[in-house]
């Protein structure tokens, strides 16, 4: 059983052996014990598809969508998914390292054991997401995007860029934000109760309070 630790996160990764897995780009109904590099599928239409126990590496699902389905035990690296609309999909303990997320719609999307590593999501907008189990984000760029009503406590959010991510109506209660760029964050402070910090996150901190509650600090 493969695992990573983030912060006080504990994720199940999956655990491939490339050798197991059978090399295709053809989408189909969907993909099991696969490995796919580089398969262009921009634009894609994807309905109640699953793709599981599988590799995927520098695929093209830029503009595509997903209604349904879920993605399970897979490893995704450099793979594009700007512009695309997800909705109602499942990620369950699968690794997804170097992809784009740039302007990308995620409604009511349940996330559990799951690790993004080094992607973009700006302009990207998240609503009803929902961590149902352990979810890291380090090293991510969220500049300008936006979530709302989602639900993600107890996730680690740890060395991203979040200047200008705003934030409606999120729980984020026991979230570890610890080494994230706070600066230009846009969010009401309700949706920052119960996050762990680190001091150096403080003057950010004070920054968002003082704009928050408009108040004017002067030298005498």
């Amino acid at each position: 059983m493969r695992t990573t630790t983030i912060g006080d996160v504990k994720i199940l990764l999956p655990d491939l052996e490339p050798d197991d897995l059978d090399t295709t780009t053809n989408l189909a109904d969907g993909l099991t014990e696969a490995l796919v590099e580089g398969a262009a599928w921009h634009g894609s239409h994807l309905e109640d598809v699953t793709f599981r126990s599988s590799q995927i590496t520098g695929v093209d699902l830029s503009e595509s969508t997903w209604e349904a389905g879920s993605l399970y035990g897979c490893e995704i690296t450099r793979t594009d998914f700007s512009g695309a609309t997800l909705t109602g999909i499942t990620i369950e303990r699968c690794a997804i390292i170097g992809s784009r997320f740039t302007g990308t719609r995620l409604t009511d999307v349940r996330l559990k054991d799951v690790l993004f590593d080094g992607c973009r999501f700006d302009y990207a907008t998240l609503h009803r997401v929902t961590a149902a189990g352990s979810v890291a984000f380090t090293n991510c760029t969220f500049t300008n995007g936006a979530w709302s009503s989602c639900r993600l406590p107890r996730i680690a959010l740890q060395s991203c860029d979040l200047a200008g991510l705003e934030l409606d109506s999120c729980h984020l209660d026991g979230a570890d934000l610890r080494g994230s760029r706070l600066r230009d964050l846009k969010t009401p402070l309700d949706n920052l109760r119960g996050l762990t910090l680190g001091e150096d996150q403080l003057p950010d901190l004070t920054r968002l309070a003082l704009a928050a509650l408009d108040l004017t600090v002067r030298n005498n």
